[in-house]
């Protein structure tokens, strides 16, 4: 059974690659020793691979060979600084474009493309890439996740404290005022009883302005009692406000209904605020 027709075209796979090029190469070697021999011909053969390595046969001697080929083909000499400046750059341009063709096939393998052309062996250490790089994409998600959660967290305890910073500072000034209140309140509960006992052996106006004095002093208990429940609660009402002007303005009047040693002056001046 006859060998088929070989497809003259690159060879994909580089193991494939690597293997033709080794048989053709030793049997294009071979070829040129039988050539040297057979027809006593002088015979100068030079390789590279495509990873750029050099293989060479010369009958006689390769210098001499390549020299008999310039001074044929009219070549300019080697010697020259500018000819051996050219060939250097063409032999970096021809690596490049060897490196360029190596990378873009190995680009489409990745992307599962051109896979027709890849071997058993060569497909295997092609998932084991692939694997590989899944992994540290999933790795470098869940970093990039955890550290969005945490800048997140992080923002909003600052937006809390933030916030109980500004209730704290609104509501530090409303205790001040309460605390003075109920200090006014029990030195004002004092004065009044003691006044009161006094005014007990009076005449009937006495004892209205003391009926007063305690209804008043019930207020007082009643507006103190609402803004200590403010305070309590934490927070600063218009209503609380409103409350503690008014206990301001009765103990003001109590100190000079305390003051006053007349009984139906006291009566005069006196009026009970409305809750």
């Amino acid at each position: 059974m006859g060998r088929g027709k070989v497809e003259m075209k690159r060879i994909e796979n580089p193991t494939s690659r690597q293997v033709t090029f080794s048989k053709r190469r030793n049997g294009l070697l071979k070829k040129a020793f039988e050539l040297s021999i057979l027809c006593d011909a002088e015979v100068a053969l030079l390789i590279f691979s495509s990873t750029g390595k050099a293989y060479q046969f010369a009958s006689h001697d390769m210098d001499r060979s390549i020299g008999k080929y310039r001074s044929e083909v009219g070549l300019p000499d080697s010697s020259n600084p500018q000819f051996r400046t050219m060939e250097f750059w063409r032999s970096e341009i021809e690596e490049l474009k060897r490196s360029i063709n190596t990378l873009e096939a190995r680009l489409k393998h990745l992307s599962g493309e051109d896979l027709l052309s890849l071997g058993m062996r060569d497909l295997k250490q092609l998932e084991r890439q692939l694997k590989i790089g899944v992994e540290r994409v999933r790795s470098r998600k869940v970093q990039t996740l955890i550290h969005s959660h945490r800048r997140i967290v992080s923002d909003h305890a600052t937006l809390l404290k933030r916030r109980e910073d500004m209730v704290r500072q609104r509501h530090t000034p409303c205790r001040r005022p309460v605390e003075i209140l109920h200090k006014e309140l029990h030195e004002d509960n004092t004065r009044l009883q003691k006044r009161l006992k006094e005014l007990h052996d009076g005449n009937l106006s006495s004892t209205i302005v003391g009926e007063n004095v305690c209804s008043m002093f019930q207020q007082r208990e009643k507006l103190l009692h609402i803004t200590a429940s403010n305070r309590k609660e934490g927070y600063v009402s218009t209503i609380g406000i409103s409350n503690q002007n008014r206990l301001r303005k009765t103990s003001k009047q109590v100190k000079e209904l305390t003051l006053d040693q007349s009984p139906l002056s006291r009566l005069k001046r006196f009026r009970t605020p409305d809750i």
